[in-house]
């Protein structure tokens, strides 16, 4: 199932090129009181939101795909966890260039460096622009697979790192080259990319096997398998547990392949993963 937040926080499914509003499954959700409860409450009541959408979708009303706006189809997630340098063509590349390594030391291997946060107030979805802050540095693409966590969990086993799991998105990790940590120059509003739509882990399959596409204006930037992760998917579940709680709702950003390169107002990155979805993103100046 393909899952979407469009338009002014309604919930839809997605069928080919139709969206079927089924917001009303959003009242099995109970009712919180301050201080909400940590996690997604959509994520976390999923399960009982899923079998309420069943018994709507049949009569639910029907809108073209391309006439909705797309929002973040995760709302409220506690964090957004980041994997670098999880390729070794990416580790390859940003040693040979300086933009990229901005006179570091040789980038070797993802244990050395951990995961880091982005801020929750950078995500967007595909209805919205990239929003460059500062259009005079360097601004690249990093299109990366996203987790979506199910259930909350604490140092979570590799065997069952994917039961965690309720969902998998595109992902861009926008990012700001500089001397920066990489939580700054990550964070800005509109540098956390996530949709179009979730995608039900039951439809994905093995997310260590999907390729990943991203085109620049048509051309081809970015191709790559999710096989040839240094810390896999399941990996990076357990990994991440060890140091955080995650919560429902948590996005994990599993790293990009090569071929990270700058983007520019009026550019358009075509983004593609395997059984997942595929979406275009427009990059704007922030001043534009």
């Amino acid at each position: 199932m393909k899952i979407c937040r469009f338009n002014d926080n309604c919930l839809g499914v997605v069928e080919g090129d139709t969206v079927l509003d089924v917001s009303a499954a959003l009242d099995v959700i109970p009712p919180m009181r301050y201080p909400a409860p940590l996690g997604d409450q959509f994520i976390a009541h999923f399960p009982a939101v899923r079998e309420r959408i069943a018994a709507l979708a049949a009569g639910a009303p029907r809108l073209a795909l391309a006439q909705v706006k797309l929002l973040a189809p995760v709302g409220n997630p506690t964090k957004i966890i980041n994997a670098p340098i999880n390729y070794v063509k990416h580790i390859n590349e940003s040693n040979a260039d300086p933009n990229i390594k901005h006179g570091r030391t040789n980038i070797t291997h993802i244990s050395d460096w951990g995961l880091f946060l982005k801020a929750t107030s950078s995500l967007v979805g595909f209805g919205a622009e990239v929003q460059l802050l500062y259009p005079d540095r360097r601004n690249d693409h990093e299109l990366e697979l996203a987790v979506i966590i199910g259930k909350q969990g604490r140092n979570i086993a590799e065997a069952d790192a994917r039961s965690h799991v309720v969902a998998y998105s595109l992902g861009l990790d926008m990012t700001t080259r500089g001397k920066e940590l990489l939580s700054w120059r990550k964070s800005a509003d509109t540098y956390a990319v996530l949709g179009p739509w979730l995608t039900t882990a039951d439809e994905v399959g093995d997310p260590n096997k999907l390729d990943l596409v991203l085109k620049v204006n048509g051309e081809v930037r970015q191709s790559a398998n999710t096989s040839d992760l240094v810390y896999n998917v399941d990996k990076l579940i357990s990994w991440a547990s060890e140091k955080y709680t995650l919560y429902p709702g948590d996005i994990i950003l599993t790293g990009t392949p090569e071929g990270v390169g700058p983007v520019v107002p009026g550019d358009v990155m075509d983004c593609y993963i395997e059984n997942v979805g595929r979406g275009a993103m427009r990059v704007a100046s922030r001043y534009g």
